[in-house]
């Protein structure tokens, strides 16, 4: 099906098509690039005009470049532009412009991918679905998002991510929302802001870009809770609430059965009762403000319950897995593409809660990055967390995690390396049959290298 005419292109970004073609998808990596993709030659670590030869070479149906590069023919299929992200962006918001699609954005410290990802599958259900991919949310994510999603679009689902203040607002305009939620607010990019109530105010300027009369959904337990809500307020229609402190969406009971979550809650004056296919207890609130958020697009919400019922976190992001090794298993929590305070936190209290019946519970945990002067104090403190009871087990990566390491007791004290590609080669000596592990740290941070050497061990099998 065809995304972009070179005509709708060209008016949509002011730019010159030369050549009359037409894409399916929009791309910006030769790695990933498919036939028929406009690639866009976005300036970051490298050029992307270098790559325009191979992106054609490669089939790529036109490129959005800034100028003709060197060694592509004049009557290539180019779309030429003053910027190529401010090209992307304009494709971005003509896309949005084009689509009568419900759309919801989602942001917050910890848990706004899962929470997309949750919102795609319910929605995903109920009609023609656009979402994020992975953790598309930033300065090019989320224009970039947008300029693929097709016009017949019923329901779409952008995440919106920041580092620094002044990000996040400029984005939601983009994708005028009808409904906005934020996840959660925590510690976490302290070095680019003064304080939590700093990342509060950042996370709620998505309500910004909402459209006339749509819905901001925020929450509830939060120390900042108000202040996000009198800022919401007047920049929405209605403001509503999710957690054990709303009466909107009221969080009354999570039960952990079996490796999946229970959550009994209500709506108003009516039964909210779901069920979560994890034993992260982070989850049943990700899951409330995702029903809330469908529930103000107008979706099925019992629909809704029953594909949230099929939802499973994914590598990376707290997923399960079952390693199958000579004499038995091997539990892994997978939950190595990132990491904040809040969010080790709760990948934590998922693995103190995980059954262990024949070994032990063991973390291996990597720096969190971007903390600013209260790092080493932030990392030390997990020591005091109430799932360490409950851990038999700590490897620690990287300098600030030294500080953890230091803290922790004589009896749970693990091994100290300064890279995971160090204690890589240490797994097969650490872990034995019938223990569950997690896998937890900053993306710089290369906890993947500890997770596929976990995955070496033995062979993947059934959870």
């Amino acid at each position: 099906m065809t995304l972009w005419t070179a005509a709708e292109a060209a008016a949509a970004t002011g730019g010159e098509a030369r050549g009359d073609w037409n894409v399916t998808g929009v791309s910006i990596d030769t790695r990933t690039l498919q036939a028929g993709d406009l690639f866009v030659a976005l300036t970051a670590a490298r050029d992307g005009h270098e790559f325009v030869a191979q992106a054609l070479d490669k089939g790529a149906g036109a490129a959005l470049v800034s100028h003709v590069p060197k060694g592509v023919p004049q009557d290539a299929p180019l779309l030429i532009v003053d910027g190529v992200q401010a090209g992307l962006e304009a494709l971005g918001r003509a896309a949005r412009a084009r689509t009568d699609a419900r759309v919801v954005a989602v942001t917050g410290s910890v848990g706004k991918t899962s929470t997309k990802e949750m919102l795609a599958r319910m929605l995903g259900d109920q009609g023609r679905t656009h979402a994020s991919i992975a953790s598309y949310n930033n300065h090019w994510g989320v224009p970039l998002t947008l300029a693929r999603m097709p016009r017949d679009t019923e329901y779409a689902v952008i995440e919106i991510g920041m580092n620094h203040p002044g990000e996040i607002a400029p984005l939601a305009r983009m994708a005028r929302p009808h409904v906005a939620l934020v996840t959660i607010v925590a510690p976490a990019h302290l070095e680019a802001f003064e304080n939590v109530e700093g990342i509060a105010r950042e996370k709620v300027s998505i309500c910004e870009g909402l459209e006339p009369g749509g819905t901001a959904i925020l929450n509830a337990d939060l120390d900042e809770f108000k202040l996000m809500a009198d800022i919401a307020e007047p920049l929405s229609g209605s403001v509503i609430g999710f957690g054990q402190k709303s009466n909107d969406y009221k969080l009354l009971k999570i039960s952990v059965e079996a490796g999946s979550i229970q959550v009994e809650a209500t709506s108003g004056t009516d039964a909210l009762n779901y069920c979560i296919q994890s034993a992260g207890r982070h989850f049943a609130m990700n899951g409330l403000g995702a029903l809330a958020a469908v529930t103000a697009l107008g979706a099925d919400r019992p629909k809704a319950v029953d594909s949230l019922a099929n939802w499973t976190p994914y590598q990376g992001r707290g997923a399960l897995e079952t390693i199958v090794v000579p004499g038995g298993d091997i539990t892994l929590l997978d939950d190595s593409y990132n990491a904040n305070p809040a969010s080790m936190a709760s990948a934590l209290d998922v693995l103190s809660v995980t059954a262990a019946p024949a070994g032990r519970r063991i973390a291996f945990l990597g720096d969190m990055k971007e903390l600013g002067p209260q790092a080493e104090a932030l990392h030390a403190g997990i020591a005091r967390l109430p799932a360490l009871e409950h851990i038999d087990v700590v490897h620690c990566i990287g300098p600030l995690m030294q500080a953890l390491h230091l803290s922790l007791p004589d009896e749970k004290r693990g091994v100290w390396a300064d890279s995971s590609a160090e204690l890589a080669a240490q797994i097969p000596d650490l872990l034995s049959v019938g223990d569950v592990v997690l896998a937890k740290g900053s993306l710089s941070m290369k906890l993947a290298l500890i997770v596929d050497a976990i995955r070496k061990m033995g062979q993947v099998g059934p959870t």
